[in-house]
């Protein structure tokens, strides 16, 4: 599934269909919560910094476990520095600087790839407990 993400509308409708595909795969209460939580975080990110860009979501299995893989990209002007974006506090807008490192303690496994100019893709998963 996916989700084109050009306007705060979007935000809204990638939080409802990765919540609903949790749900799916077994996740309840607070994970539920989280997860739509670090999906609200990425997707603000793209209409805030690269105006266009896509979530796609996907059920994982790997073995017994059942999980969710969430896969932001968008063609935006790309991060400069991952390291400093990924640290609490720093924001290039006028933000509380909390979405990209917020997404990541809130997901179980969460990777960023960026290029100046080409864009940025970022791929999470939550594991159901």
């Amino acid at each position: 599934m996916r989700v084109v993400i050009t306007h705060d509308g979007d935000v809204v409708t990638a939080r409802q269909l990765g919540r609903d595909m949790a749900k799916e795969s077994g996740f309840y209460g607070s994970d539920l919560t989280l997860i739509a939580t670090a999906i609200s975080e990425i997707a603000r990110n793209i209409v805030n910094y690269a105006q266009r860009g896509e979530l796609s979501f996907s059920l994982l299995q790997d073995g017994g476990r059942r999980g969710l893989m969430v896969i932001a990209r968008d063609e935006g002007p790309g991060i400069p520095d991952i390291e400093l974006a990924m640290r609490d506090g720093f924001s290039t807008g006028k933000s509380l600087g909390l979405g990209l490192p917020g997404a990541k303690r809130l997901m179980d496994e969460f990777e960023i790839q960026s290029e100046i100019g080409k864009g940025t893709t970022i791929t999470m998963r939550k594991w159901a407990r």
